[in-house]
């Protein structure tokens, strides 16, 4: 009986999406639960599981082709894995016998890998079904050194020997993700009026606060950490609450001001950096936010995050110092009329009652909308989040 495989349902924001990757071909047993496709959308990388035990029959659509939601993109033989796993693995015995394991058997998406990292097959151990080389144990090679002793391959002497001077490029096509990451900051550079001020904050108070609790703080929620993030969210929820206009948004002709706090944090993947929304932040406890933020961390970098976790948002607050960046304009995440950047902890001399003191600085900027917020606005919310994180008990009371 053969099985309909179809795209994932998109939401309304999302128009279409692209094969990214056939991780099973045609006449390829398959299990319940096992990853047969990803399609990469302009915000998420979508896996599709197979729904039964089979072989995937046929393929409709090839990599790189745009597919619409709900459309059917291959047939899966319910049923057949039994009858089809002897064969497929009468075929790949007799290859790998002959060639004496100089050749790898890969999966489609390990073959690509391999071949963008200049990789050659025949040096991967393949921890696959029947020794088939993953994806994963492509990333893994490429992460490992080399053995030293290990002769090279003619085609490496071969590049080592090339003439001086020779120059080479590579050309390849922007992923989707990319590509709209691009549209979308141009869109914000040439439809928004935007305009960055800047401040400076000293962290020693909640360094201190935080070395302080740290230890009992992780012991009361289980084995979560407390980060400076959480002190920023909760700073920043404050300062919108006190402020509405950096909580709203421009729809047309019309200023649409949200009766909640919905934070966005920008998270960087090797696809490109996306902004996962932290809900109704006004309610979350550190502990809440905290769990949250590195939740979003670890999925994001594996392409787990949900479209529904990505929309939305009516602030956002990014984090250059992670990266080492002392200072920076961020810019815009549209519809938002605001976004925040973090930067480097730096020691700096201060003046403080007359007596020079080095302290532990930060700075800060907030990019702002100019049609929506003044400056007025803009500075006093900016200097808000500065006296909350200096005397972050302010935090706490609510005050």
């Amino acid at each position: 009986m053969a099985i309909e495989i179809k795209a994932p349902t998109f939401p309304e924001s999302v128009q279409d999406g692209t094969i990214a990757a056939w991780i099973k071909q045609p006449g390829e047993a398959v299990e319940r639960d096992e990853l047969i496709v990803e399609i990469e959308t302009d915000k998420v990388v979508l896996e599709v599981v197979s729904p039964v035990d089979g072989v995937l029959e046929k393929t409709l659509k090839g990599e790189g082709d745009t597919i619409q939601s709900n459309e059917v993109i291959a047939f899966i033989a319910e049923g057949a894995a039994a009858s089809a796993a002897p064969a497929a693995a009468s075929e790949e015995a007799a290859p790998i016998a002959s060639s004496s394991d100089a050749e790898s058997v890969l999966s489609p998406a390990a073959r690509k890998l391999a071949a963008e990292k200049g990789i050659d097959p025949a040096s991967i151990t393949g921890t696959g079904k029947g020794g088939l080389v993953t994806k994963e144990d492509v990333a893994n090679h490429s992460a490992s050194p080399a053995p030293v002793a290990a002769p090279a391959p003619k085609a490496a002497s071969k590049e080592i020997e090339m003439p001086a001077g020779e120059r080479t490029e590579k050309r390849v096509p922007m992923t989707r993700m990319r590509a709209r990451i691009a549209e979308r900051l141009l869109d914000a550079s040439q439809s928004t009026a935007m305009l960055t001020t800047f401040n400076e904050v000293n962290m020693q108070p909640v360094m201190d606060l935080r070395n302080k609790y740290k230890d009992q703080f992780e012991k009361v929620n289980g084995g979560t950490r407390l980060g400076f993030m959480s002190f920023f969210v909760k700073a920043a929820t404050e300062a919108l609450r006190k402020y509405p206009a950096v909580n709203a948004s421009i729809d047309g002709n019309d200023i649409v001001y949200h009766g909640f706090q919905d934070v966005g944090v920008a998270v960087s993947t090797e696809k490109g950096l996306v902004v996962p929304v932290l809900r109704n932040t006004e309610n979350m406890s550190m502990a809440q936010i905290e769990n949250t933020i590195r939740d979003f961390g670890l999925r994001g970098r594996d392409g787990k995050l949900g479209m529904d976790e990505m929309t939305g948002g009516t602030f956002t607050i990014t984090n250059g110092g992670v990266f080492g960046s002392l200072l920076s304009t961020p810019i815009l995440n549209p519809p938002q009329a605001a976004i925040l950047g973090m930067h480097k902890i730096q020691e700096r001399p201060m003046a403080e009652n007359g007596q020079v003191v080095v302290r532990p600085m930060m700075y800060l900027a907030l990019s702002y909308d100019h049609r929506l917020i003044d400056g007025k606005e803009a500075v006093s919310f900016l200097v808000t989040i500065k006296d909350l994180l200096e005397d972050p008990a302010r935090i706490l009371l609510g005050v």
